[in-house]
Parts: structure tokens; C-alpha cells; sequence
């Protein structure tokens, strides 16, 4: 059986993905690509930096330093488990700062894209209502704002089809108008892995397109569009249904290949059929071109969206709240949230 897989890549966000496919195509670990894992408390973190052109091109990601932190819990939403996201979080992100060279001073815009009437897109619009914004009180009575705090203003632009116009134009005149000293930008995102939807926290300093998780094509948040360093900061949400079944038959075939270590390899193959013998792409092709044509490769988020993209926001904005104002610690980042 031939398929022209041109059409059919396995869409995610996340770079630990996009590495974990590269590596599996090309069986041995990418030159290119400098990986640390800590694992601690329950909550992975992965640090990741593409450092050439050509680890660029076979993860099909910008060269740039990429954060995840995976935290399985979050599922049972675990308030004590949440805080010590949020603390974790903002350790990675003052870190992160420091490493791209931000001066703790700088002025910041945080940029909640997502469409706030659809609840897995809801992420961004979410996060800026809980962030601590202070530059209406630098502009009016800085001789009155407290030390410990920097300026910071939020946005939450809205989405083409409700606003007409494009986020990053938004940005680009708030920027004009505003000269801060860097964006932090905030989106949904789509994964490749049932068990990380939900569950992951992804950190880049690449900047952001919105809607790619989707397959569309916008004007993008970067530091070649706007002229200013922009963080991108991202949680998977959404799964399509092609995945999900592409999922699903691999976990089959493995269950099958177990059934065959106790001797009925003859039953895996005569269940299985061909899809037996193709790999992950040849199979996910097929399972698109099946779909595809009744309009059912749909994207799917877990039932549970209603109150995780709650707490998950709660917790992103805690630990950008921690991060970017000394003033706030761990004993008062509660009253800074509702």
C-alpha cells in the first residue's frame, strides 16, 4: 500500500513531541538538540535547546530554548499539587529570563490570545484576568508604587473571526503606543498525546502563531515581526480525532504483540491485517484519508475542559505573578488570583 504522507504530518505544539518523532524516524538521538530532565514532586520538566539549522529542520521547530513541565496530577486537581506547579513554574520562568538575557526591570505585555467564548481556546483570555497589572499606576503615581513591583500590562485581543483583525496587528499598535521591553504571549495548543492534553506546560522563546495548533496560518507574535523579545507560553487543550484512533490502534497492536509473547502471534496478525505492518505515519495517513472526507477528523478536548482550563490558568498566572513582581511570594500569590 502506497500513501502520500505529505498532507498527513502529525500536527503538535509541543517540541518534546516533535522530538521524540524526529528521533523515532531517525532511530538515534538528534545532533543539534541539548535536552536536561528533572523530575521531581510529581512535575517532569524537560529543557530543550535547538542550537542548529539542521536539529531545526528535523524537528520542524525555530532554533530557540524550549521548557515543558508534565505534570500527570493535575488531572485529579490537587490544590496542593497546583501550588507547587505554580512555584515550579515561576522558578523556570525567572530562569528563563535570565537566560535569554531580560533585565529584571523591563517592562512587560502579557497577550491573551484565544477566543474567550470557546472554553478550550479560553486559556490566554483567562490568564490576563488574574495577572497583576501595574502600569496604569507607574503612569499615574509611580512616586507611590511600592518596590518589588515592574510594570505590566495585559491584553487579551480577541480572534480574527470576532474582531476582524488579525491579534499580531493588535499587538503591533499597542506596542507602537506602549514601548514595552517584552511580550509574553499566552494560547491554547494542540498535542499529538492524549496524556499530555491538560496536563503540560510549555515555555518557548520563539514567540507564537495563533491558530497553527488548528492548521491555520496567521501573522505571528515574534521578535522579527514586533522588534521586541516574545515569549510564548502554551497549554495543550485539544487532540484531533485522527490521533486519538491512531492512538488507540497502536495501543491494540501492543496489546496483540503481548498476546503474541504467550503465543497467539497468529491472532495479532489476523486482527490486525496490514495495519500490523505499517509504522506510526503510514498508519495516522491512513486513518486521515479515511476520515477526512466525511468532515470527521474533528478536534476533541476531554470533558473535564470546563474546570481544568480554570485551574490552569489560575496557575499560570500565579506563577507569572511570582516571577515578574518580587513583592508577590508564595504566602500572598492567592490574593493576586480569583
Amino acid at each position: 500500500m502506497n500513501l502520500d504522507l505529505r498532507d498527513y504530518a502529525i500536527r503538535t505544539d509541543l517540541a518534546v513531541e516533535s522530538k521524540e518523532m524526529a528521533e523515532t524516524v531517525h532511530g538515534s538521538p538528534l545532533s543539534g538538540v541539548q535536552e536536561q530532565v528533572d523530575e521531581h514532586d510529581g512535575i517532569k520538566i524537560t529543557r530543550l535547546d535547538v542550537t542548529d539549522e539542521n536539529a531545526s529542520r528535523q524537528l520542524g521547530r525555530v532554533m530557540g530554548h524550549y521548557i515543558t513541565l508534565e505534570v500527570p496530577g493535575l488531572r485529579s486537581q490537587d490544590t496542593d499539587l497546583q501550588e507547587k506547579v505554580s512555584a515550579a513554574f515561576a522558578e523556570e520562568f525567572t530562569a528563563f529570563l535570565n537566560k535569554i538575557g531580560i533585565n529584571p526591570g523591563a517592562k512587560v505585555l502579557i497577550v491573551g490570545l484565544g477566543n474567550w467564548n470557546v472554553t478550550p481556546d479560553a486559556l490566554g483570555p483567562l490568564v490576563v484576568e488574574n495577572v497583576l497589572v501595574t502600569r496604569h499606576f507607574f503612569e499615574l503615581v509611580r512616586d507611590q508604587v511600592a518596590p518589588g513591583y515592574r510594570e505590566v500590562s495585559a491584553i487579551a485581543p480577541g480572534v480574527l473571526g470576532i474582531t476582524g483583525i488579525e491579534s499580531s496587528e493588535v499587538v503591533q499598535g499597542i506596542v507602537d503606543r506602549t514601548k514595552p521591553d517584552l511580550i509574553i504571549a499566552i494560547d491554547a495548543l494542540a498535542s499529538r498525546s492524549l496524556e499530555r492534553v491538560n496536563t503540560t506546560i510549555q515555555i518557548a522563546d520563539i514567540g507564537i502563531h495563533p491558530g497553527s495548533g488548528i492548521g491555520n496560518k496567521r501573522r505571528g507574535l515574534t521578535k522579527e515581526i514586533l522588534g521586541i523579545p516574545c515569549i510564548a507560553i502554551g497549554v495543550p487543550t485539544v487532540c484531533y480525532a485522527s490521533t486519538i484512533v491512531n492512538n488507540v490502534l497502536d495501543l491494540m497492536k501492543t496489546h496483540f504483540n503481548d498476546e503474541s509473547s504467550n503465543g497467539q502471534g497468529a491472532e495479532t496478525k489476523q486482527i490486525m491485517g496490514l495495519l500490523h505492518d505499517l509504522n506510526e505515519g503510514e498508519r495516522l495517513g491512513l486513518v486521515k484519508e479515511v476520515l477526512e472526507p466525511l468532515g470527521h477528523d474533528l478536534i476533541v478536548t476531554p470533558k473535564e475542559i470546563d474546570e481544568f482550563i480554570e485551574d490552569i490558568a489560575n496557575v499560570i498566572a500565579s506563577g507569572l505573578n511570582l516571577s515578574l513582581h518580587e513583592a508577590v511570594t508564595p504566602d500572598n500569590v492567592a490574593s493576586y488570583t480569583h
